[in-house]
C-alpha cells in the first residue's frame, strides 16, 4: 500500500513539473520612439486616419482625425476603442459590439502609425 501510494505521488509530481514547463511566456509589449505618428485604415464607410502619441515607449494617447463612419452607429467604436488601445498599450483589444468594421479600422489605423514608431 505504501508503494503504491508512493508512485502516485512520485507520478502527480512529474506530471506537474512536465504541465508547468509547457506554459507559454507571456509576450513582453513592444516599446516604441516617442512621437506623435499617423496612420490610416479601412472602416465601413471608408477610411479612418489617426493620431498616435507615445510617451516613455508606451501609447500615450489615439486621436481619430478623420472618418467616414455614420454618427450614432460607430460612436461607441471611436471612444472606446481608442481608450482600450491606451490602456491595454496594445491593439489587442475586443472590438465593440454593432461596429466591428470601424473598430477593425481604428485598430489597422494605429497598427499602420505605431510601424513607424518601431
Amino acid at each position: 500500500m505504501v508503494k503504491k501510494n508512493l508512485l502516485i505521488f512520485i507520478l502527480v509530481i512529474a506530471m506537474t513539473l512536465t504541465l508547468a514547463g509547457c506554459g507559454e511566456k507571456a509576450p513582453e509589449a513592444p516599446t516604441y520612439t516617442d512621437g506623435v505618428y499617423e496612420g490610416t485604415g479601412e472602416g465601413k464607410g471608408g477610411e479612418i486616419t489617426v493620431s498616435v502619441e507615445v510617451k516613455d515607449g508606451k501609447i500615450a494617447s489615439v486621436d481619430i482625425l478623420s472618418h467616414e463612419e455614420t454618427e450614432g452607429i460607430s460612436d461607441p467604436a471611436r471612444e472606446q476603442v481608442p481608450a482600450s488601445i491606451v490602456e491595454n498599450n496594445s491593439t489587442d483589444v475586443d472590438a465593440v459590439a454593432n461596429a466591428t468594421l470601424t473598430s477593425e479600422g481604428i485598430k489597422e489605423a494605429v497598427n499602420n502609425a505605431l510601424e513607424n514608431a518601431k
